[in-house]
């Protein structure tokens, strides 16, 4: 859900102040990386894995659970470091709306 201009304004005020009463706090807090690209590579090994897992061992159901376990745990995983650079899972408000 997008800002209104109100909330924009104040959060630039906010803004202003943190760059001018910590500079420093303020540089290294940009410099600040996700390591989400491991987190998606990652999380796509364990989904490929915990599929061929349950695929190849799907009569020793012990083998299977446990490799649906993990695909379970990777697709997660996987849902959440997307989620953190951005992609949605819901339509936004300008995709709900009806062109007028």
């Amino acid at each position: 859900m997008p800002l209104d201009d109100k909330e924009q304004r104040i959060l630039a005020e906010i803004e202003r102040q943190f760059y001018e009463e910590d500079p420093e706090l303020a540089r290294a807090v940009q410099k600040i990386e996700r390591p989400t690209r491991i987190g998606v590579k990652l999380s796509l090994l364990g989904v490929v894995a915990g599929l061929a897992i349950v695929i190849a061992y799907v009569n020793i159901t012990w083998v299977a659970v446990l490799g649906f376990a993990l695909l379970v745990a990777s697709a997660t995983s996987l849902a959440n470091a997307l989620r953190l650079r951005g992609w949605r899972t819901e339509p936004s408000e300008s995709e709900d709306s009806i062109p007028e």
